[in-house]
């Protein structure tokens, strides 16, 4: 059996979760500052997940506007307030290492399928739009498709799991600051 890169991020998030919630020593300056951070990532991703047109158009507008790939950008920042709230230099480094080789990979495998389903709109939108960090206006095509914000859209991309998780994971280290 083979996995898919999606199947080995996940899998790699779970296993992570316990252990950093172990090795973690926040403080409540780090917390709230990691928690703010996280709260941006988790604004840019429900913002493209609710924008996104998955493998139907090559959606160009919204997020996808400033940077090729919202999701893994809202990830980074999601990833480096929990990095932050962590207190360890060694979960930085984790974090910073998996981040790379496991998103730089998976955006890659990503801008092959986009360029194969899209073609030259995909090369046109690659050759304006940075892969990951976002350009200072945003980007305008020739022939632009509706990209508003869907509520519903967000909602069937399941976006709501990583705001979930975040909870989660930054009420277990308020509850380790509080009690242990």
């Amino acid at each position: 059996m083979k996995l898919s890169i999606k199947q080995i991020r996940l899998g790699l998030g779970w296993l992570a979760a316990p252990l950093y919630v172990v090795v973690a020593d926040p403080t409540p300056r780090l917390l709230g500052l990691g928690a703010a951070v996280a709260v941006v990532g988790l604004l840019i991703r429900g913002w493209a997940a609710g924008t996104i047109h998955k493998n139907k158009v090559l959606t160009t507008g919204g997020p996808y506007a400033f940077t090729r790939n919202p999701l893994y950008l809202g990830t980074f920042f999601m990833g480096l307030g929990l990095a932050i709230a962590s207190n360890r230099w060694y979960v930085w480094l984790a974090f910073a290492a998996l981040f790379i080789g496991v998103y730089g990979a998976t955006i890659r495998h990503e801008a092959r399928n986009l360029e194969r389903w899209f073609g030259d709109d995909y090369r046109r939108y690659a050759a304006e739009v940075p892969l990951f960090l976002p350009r200072p206006t945003p980007y305008r095509p020739a022939e632009p498709h509706p990209t508003s914000f869907d509520l519903k859209r967000y909602l069937r991309n399941r976006e709501y799991e990583a705001a979930l998780g975040m909870l989660v994971g930054f009420l277990a280290l308020a509850a380790k600051l509080v009690w242990l």
